[in-house]
């Protein structure tokens, strides 16, 4: 089978095309022919500065697959050959609280990921693809989409009457956008470009904020609610935006923090002045997978992709996440 794999710390370099022979899932583990893969931020950073991360060489990097069974072992009970799934971003959390040996098993990462044409997972570390969905969008999911379900119903606990904040037009942000709507909340959302945010605005976004045009986007946002804040923020930004995602929530509002895409520090003294929940969130569990699944079939969601690129240009989809001019998705089709 042909794979992507990370082979050293040169960056998109150090990726590279090879043969591996065709695995043969054991009793209860089964062989998926991935159709598609969605790039995350955070595959990019795992190709560009591996060391930092404990990547052994080589890797198969990328979180997120979609595809078919095509074989399963003799112990296999939750699928069947021909059945559509994802597999999910974490191997073994299946319900409950993350715990650490959940954390050391994230495809991609600690193990090997979806960026190859065929792989192995055991079956408990898949879900049923959502009916009426394509395979290259099925591959969003599991990491942007599932985070952006976690950050908005089980911290942010989001309503017809909440207000959501969004940093940006990525995966998650656009997700959590989708999803916000489908519960009739009020979506405010940044971005730098205004074309961008008339997409968002097309979605369902209901206050646009240029960021570039107004460093002090916070205090646009309190505008917007009346000097209120938001109830809940999806911060993909990290310690560079929080300060400003802070200021912009509620008294007693909620943020869930995802993102690492800017640096910084950050003084925590306003978290407690405003009794605010901060909830780091990495992904999701399987439970909230086949949770969100089902409220995307009941609610005809389907996932926005920016761009497709064939497997064999691989690499010319991590840069394009590298130079950050997308809406939602970008995807590899396998």
């Amino acid at each position: 089978m042909r794979h992507y794999e990370i082979i050293n710390d040169q960056g998109l370099a150090g990726l590279s095309l090879a043969n591996r022979d065709l695995p043969q899932p054991l009793a209860d583990q089964v062989l998926i022919r991935v159709r598609a893969s969605s790039v995350n931020y955070r595959d990019l950073m795992t190709i560009m500065d591996p060391a930092p991360r404990g990547i052994i060489y080589p890797r198969i990097p990328n979180s997120d697959g979609a595809g078919e069974v095509v074989a399963i072992g003799d112990e296999v009970t939750r699928f069947k050959v021909g059945d559509k799934v994802c597999g999910t971003f974490f191997q073994t959390w299946v319900d409950g609280s993350i715990t650490a040996n959940d954390m050391a098993n994230a495809l991609g990462g600690t193990v090997d990921g979806m960026l190859a044409e065929y792989r192995i997972l055991n079956q408990n570390g898949l879900v049923p693809m959502p009916d009426g969905l394509s395979f290259e969008e099925a591959s969003t999911l599991p990491c942007a989409a599932l985070t952006a379900w976690n950050s908005i119903f089980e911290t942010g606990k989001v309503t017809k009457d909440s207000t959501v904040l969004l940093l940006g037009t990525g995966g998650v942000s656009i997700m959590a956008l989708q999803l916000s709507k489908m519960v009739g909340a009020r979506v405010i959302i940044t971005s730098s470009s205004d074309a961008k945010l008339e997409r968002a605005k097309q979605l369902g976004a209901w206050g646009l904020v240029n960021y570039s045009e107004n460093p002090d986007w916070e205090s646009h946002v309190l505008k917007l609610t009346s000097g209120n804040g938001v109830d809940h923020t999806v911060e993909v930004g990290g310690a560079g935006t929080l300060e400003k995602s802070i200021a912009a929530t509620k008294v007693g509002g909620s943020i869930g923090l995802i993102g690492v895409l800017t640096g910084g520090q950050i003084n925590p003294t306003a978290v407690m002045r405003k009794s605010i929940k901060l909830q780091g969130i990495y992904v999701g569990s399987r439970k909230m997978f086949d949770d969100m699944n089902q409220a995307i079939v009941d609610h005809s969601i389907r996932p926005v992709i920016d761009q497709v690129v064939d497997f064999e240009e691989a690499k010319d989809a991590f840069s394009e996440m590298r130079n950050a001019n997308h809406f939602g998705k970008l995807v590899i089709k396998i």
